[in-house]
């Protein structure tokens, strides 16, 4: 039976579900707000609904409109993507109240692993080792007594929270009374939530992901891993599968802890199951209970299509895959290409992008969500696509992403594509031989490695480039850091001497 679903989300994550959507032969229907009605996902999809202004970030969020827009186009399902309403329990509760299908786990799903605290008490019964903290919310003087109990460095986190906000390192009980309001205020600014606890803090440890698939019928399948070690402010930029820092004997006692954490909860549907690994122990750091950015890697690797099977499952498919079926081969690696610009200090680059020419070759896959000409408003997560790439070896699979970085041409905004290239690039990443301390170690002031002559030099090439398409003006000042990382190969020749 053909379904027709609602996503509840833009830019490449809508554009990759409509894509699984049209291999099932089921139709699609994008939302956007008005400052997205020329975007890749409205026009990728077969039927649209605008749901609010272009100034507003609440058109993504306004539940109500998501939901008479699910009315209005004769949507049987909503799909949340990730972010925005992905881990909202009430929505999900709304979603299926108003009898539709949601695309995703169950609310209680969502509501009880989304509270940090409860679930680390769960999976801890489930024999999955925690770090060791507190047992639940903290007020100082129980911080500072839980902090004496472990051992300094300490972390706050905050209960209910995620991506970095409402944490806090602390290294001494002099820093812990400003560290903990601080934390409590920021989060409940951001998950109306003030309740933080602590953990111990690892200096150098290692983030390791399994990802999980559960169907309606009692089946929990492990898909093996992926390493997000290389984040910027606890923000992933880029993941491999598989990590260099497991052994099998380890990567089979992490893979039954991911599926003993989910079932913990009879898990449905796609979701993530998180670790810190250090000194070869791994710890249980919480459940994102939604597909993540980095799936693409664990697809590259298994051939295994996460989001067709997050619809089928949801319409209460049972998995036909068994764990002995999922053999991941070669290896995979995602960078993820933000308008940010590496040079502000990452801050977000917001306009209209000129120019996109997009590499292609074999075992390459991007996941967009622009062309030329589209805008990139400056309301919303500023994530613009993925680069991934397939390899027999991780040798074989940074080159293909290094190339693919190298070949890759965004002129209008500015990207962090050259940072990218020089993470790769670094000795720890090529030895795979990191933590998630690789960026704040080894590039805490980053410059582009170019010389103001092959910026020059960039410019030229790119300018020439946007002419080529059309373009009726020169793009704004171009440097490695603003978007520029279109032609390294020209530049590799005029670094040695061919080019002058």
């Amino acid at each position: 039976m053909a379904h027709r679903i609602l996503i509840a989300n833009r830019g490449e994550i809508a554009v990759r579900i409509i894509q699984s959507l049209k291999e099932l032969e089921w139709e699609s229907v994008a939302v956007y707000s008005e400052a997205d009605a020329r975007a890749v996902h409205v026009k990728a999809a077969d039927h649209a609904v605008c749901v609010g202004p272009p100034r507003a970030l609440d058109s993504y969020l306004n539940q109500d409109r998501l939901l008479q827009a699910a009315k209005e186009s004769g949507a049987d399902g909503v799909h949340p993507g990730y972010g925005f309403l992905a881990e909202n329990a009430g929505f999900a509760q709304k979603v299926l109240d108003a009898g539709l299908v949601w695309v995703g786990p169950r609310p209680d799903n969502i509501s009880f692993m989304g509270d940090k605290l409860a679930a680390r008490k769960k999976v801890l019964g489930a024999g999955v080792p925690i770090t060791p903290g507190s047992d639940g919310p903290v007020t100082l003087d129980q911080a500072l007594a839980t902090a004496k109990k472990i051992g300094y460095p300490i972390l706050i986190k905050a209960a209910a929270g995620g991506g970095g906000k409402g944490m806090r390192v602390v290294r001494s009980d002099a820093e812990m009374k400003e560290a903990l309001e601080g934390a409590g205020r920021e989060s409940a600014s951001a998950f109306a939530d003030a309740r933080v606890y602590i953990e111990k803090y690892m200096e150098h440890p290692r983030h390791i992901e399994f990802q999980i698939l559960a169907d309606k019928h009692g089946k929990t399948l492990h898909l093996y891993e992926r390493e997000c070690s290389v984040q910027r402010r606890y923000q992933k930029i880029i993941e491999e599968t598989p990590s260099m820092a497991l052994t099998p004997k380890l990567r089979s006692a992490m893979a039954h802890a991911a599926v003993e954490a989910a079932q913990s909860v009879g898990y449905e549907n796609a979701g993530t199951i998180e670790f810190l690994f250090s000194e070869g122990k791994f710890y249980f750091l919480e459940m994102n209970t939604r597909i993540q950015v980095e799936h693409p890697v664990t697809e590259m690797t298994t051939g295994i299509d996460l989001v067709k099977w997050q619809l089928k499952i949801a319409f209460g498919e049972p998995l036909t895959l068994e764990q002995d079926d999922i053999k991941p081969r070669g290896h995979a690696i995602e960078c993820r290409i933000y308008a940010e610009d590496p040079l502000k200090n990452f801050l977000p680059s917001p306009g209209r992008i000129a120019l996109v020419r997009e590499p292609s070759f074999s075992n390459l896959r991007i996941d967009s969500g622009i062309a030329s000409g589209s805008d990139v408003p400056p309301f919303y997560d500023p994530i613009l696509s993925k680069v991934i790439t397939w390899g027999t070896d991780r040798t074989e699979a940074r080159g293909r992403m290094l190339r693919a970085l190298n070949e890759y041409v965004i002129l209008g905004v500015a990207t962090p594509i050259p940072f990218l290239a020089d993470i790769l690039n670094h000795p720890k990443f090529i030895a795979g031989d990191y933590s998630t301390h690789l960026i704040g170690d080894h590039f805490s002031k980053w410059a582009p490695t170019a010389s103001k002559e092959e910026q020059a030099l960039a410019f030229g090439i790119a300018s020439a480039l946007f002419a080529s398409d059309g373009g009726t003006q020169r793009p704004a000042a171009v440097s490695a850091g603003r978007g520029m990382a279109p032609v390294w190969e020209t530049i590799g020749a005029f670094r040695h001497g061919e080019g002058k």
